[in-house]
């Protein structure tokens, strides 16, 4: 069984166009309910987002591409690690359920943020620890809150997560959206995104969707 999981490990996720927002601010017509936009990329955007589609107030977690030089990049472009992308996930959420502090204390703990462009088995620019703010609060709030990590050595070593202004968000192809929910069967999900999902639902009981 170990060396089944070595091998899953050593595979790695990459082996399987909206604009963004200015303001992340805005009300959706069909429910009336104010919503705010986040966006963060913490390896893989497998896991990323199958972490924070549990969270009770996240209405959508979509995966895509952010923070690169080449427009409306394929998963192939963005997998040579060329265009400067990294695979993240726009979340969209109710603030007056979830909080962007709470949705960061989630990113924290869903990742490993000392490794420099890389989690696991997946190694690259696209696989980096980054969080894209929208606004200043956001900036503000990030930077604090790694500041106060990094002082408490929260993690036995310094925090390499980069923060920096969201750029255009490209929604990844089809196949890669709710990628989880859909091939749950399969060894990757099992081996490595299952383990964060159940993680996440332990230590955060209270905010995960009923």
């Amino acid at each position: 069984m170990k060396g089944l999981i070595a091998l899953i490990m050593f595979v790695g996720c990459q082996n399987h166009a909206q604009p963004s927002q200015e303001n992340s601010n805005f009300t959706n017509m069909e429910t009336n309910i104010a919503t705010d936009t986040a966006l963060f990329g913490t390896g893989c955007f497998w896991c990323t987002e199958a972490v924070f589609e549990t969270i009770d107030g996240v209405i959508s977690a979509t995966s895509g591409y952010s923070g690169g030089t080449v427009a409306n990049p394929s998963y192939q472009q963005v997998c040579t690690g060329n265009t400067g992308h990294a695979e993240c996930i726009q979340i969209v959420f109710d603030p007056s359920k979830i909080t962007y502090d709470e949705l960061l204390e989630v990113f924290w703990e869903s990742h490993d943020p000392t490794t420099l462009n890389r989690q696991g088995a997946d190694v690259g620019t696209q696989y980096r620890s980054v969080i894209f703010f929208y606004n200043d609060m956001q900036k503000q709030t990030a930077e604090n809150y790694k500041k106060k990590l990094n002082e408490e050595n929260a993690f036995g070593k310094p925090i390499v997560t980069e923060i920096t202004a969201a750029q255009q968000f490209y929604p990844a192809e089809n196949y890669h959206q709710e990628y989880f929910k859909l091939n749950g069967h399969e060894p990757y999900c099992q081996f490595v995104i299952q383990p964060k999902v159940e993680k996440i639902r332990k230590i955060f009981s209270s905010k995960i969707k009923q």
